[in-house]
């Protein structure tokens, strides 16, 4: 399975993966996925907000028990984020199968669309709609980097976007959603090679607009200029002091110019920043902070600074007795994560656990992601008792 699915979306020129929501590798992914399901005699089913499921048992079942991650990357990312939990998830129910388990709750795999949000903003777009947090016309107003509309990109996929929204039906039938993902940070570096989620850091995304005025750059007195880029630039580096002075993260890692012309002065200037942070005080502090500097820079710029906010997720406390009852299972240690997942979506209407495979160089949304095989296989043994546990009598 892994090998089949390396190929798929990589960029020959970086190494990194390029699977994004609705476009030909995602395509490919989903492909994969179904061939998987039905080479197991599982029943398929894709749902009203293009998620893709591959069920054991009845899907209108009562107390089914959930597991699978995402396949899709952000613009060239790793192998193991995302895939590693689906693959490990068909590869737990083979286990499962080879120990001769008996179910007695439905176990359903899922793969969840757009979980990284590379394309349209917003992260976590298929576990946002199926429980609510995203609404139809929210999500309708999702647009990519070339305009398109994100139901007109599902269309044009092959989809039908008419009936996106929450899934209450659905969620109502599942007993719990258990997400296995690589580690994306240090934590497991010795000991046990599979850990169990605590919480989740809250984090966002905000805009800031930094409007200035386009001017010949060969021709424009420094003292005459009303320079975007600087305001940017100085904001970018009040993020990083700031954030390091409450312990808390802030990145911009995507930003736009217009006009972007190397001999023009910008007119705008767009940066997106990510940040995180243990509570939710601490993150709208630092937000706030980091929109004071910006303000107060654009001031002496000439520049005028909009913030917008993209999305948010508050702090996810996993539920606390099924994380007890899988830490003790497996023996093994608790640990919290700065990263957001569909799993932390999914918390506020389902219990909802994680289980994380260590990562030994803690480098994540990068080609040099990496897990060892004997973990990854240490990992499908851990989900394999976990839904043992959980599913079987």
């Amino acid at each position: 399975m892994w090998a089949e699915l390396l190929p798929v979306g990589r960029s020959a020129s970086s190494g990194g993966y390029r699977r994004f929501a609705w476009n030909s590798a995602d395509a490919e992914c989903r492909a994969w996925f179904e061939q998987q399901a039905r080479s197991r005699g599982l029943t398929y089913e894709l749902d009203r907000n293009g998620n893709q499921w591959a069920w054991l048992g009845d899907p209108k079942g009562e107390g089914a028990i959930v597991t699978g991650s995402h396949l899709d990357s952000v613009p060239d990312g790793g192998a193991f984020d995302g895939p590693l939990g689906v693959v490990s998830s068909f590869a737990a129910l083979d286990e499962l199968r080879g120990r001769g388990a008996e179910f007695d709750k439905p176990l359903a795999i899922v793969n969840f669309g757009d979980e990284e949000g590379a394309r349209f903003g917003v992260a976590c777009i298929g576990s946002r709609l199926t429980s609510g947090v995203l609404g139809r016309e929210a999500a309708y107003e999702l647009r990519d980097a070339d305009g398109l509309r994100l139901p007109d990109a599902m269309e044009k996929a092959g989809y039908d976007p008419t009936a996106l929204g929450a899934d209450e039906e659905r969620l109502s039938r599942i007993g719990a959603f258990v997400e296995l993902h690589v580690e994306q940070g240090r934590y497991l570096t010795e000991g046990q090679p599979v850990g169990v989620a605590s919480a989740i850091w809250p984090h966002g995304r905000w805009r800031f607009d930094f409007h200035g005025e386009a001017n010949h750059a060969g021709t424009t007195r420094i003292e005459d200029r009303r320079d975007p880029m600087l305001t940017f630039a100085n904001t970018v580096l009040a993020a990083r002091k700031k954030a390091r002075l409450a312990g808390a993260l802030a990145t911009f890692g995507k930003v736009a110019v217009e006009p972007n012309g190397t001999n023009a002065i910008a007119s705008l200037v767009r940066g997106w920043l990510d940040s995180r942070a243990a509570d939710e005080a601490t993150l709208t502090s630092l937000v706030t902070e980091i929109e004071q500097a910006a303000a107060e820079r654009g001031g002496r710029d000439g520049v005028r600074v909009e913030l917008t906010r993209e999305s948010y997720t508050p702090v996810v406390d996993f539920d606390g007795p099924l994380r007890d009852r899988l830490a003790k299972l497996l023996d093994a240690p608790v640990l919290p994560t700065g990263a957001g997942h569909d799993a932390g979506i999914l918390a506020s209407v389902i219990p909802t656990a994680m289980l994380f495979v260590r990562n030994p160089t803690g480098v994540s949304h990068s080609p040099a992601e990496h897990a060892e095989e004997a973990d990854c296989l240490a990992g499908v043994t851990a989900l394999a008792d976990v839904l043992e546990d959980l599913a079987c009598h």
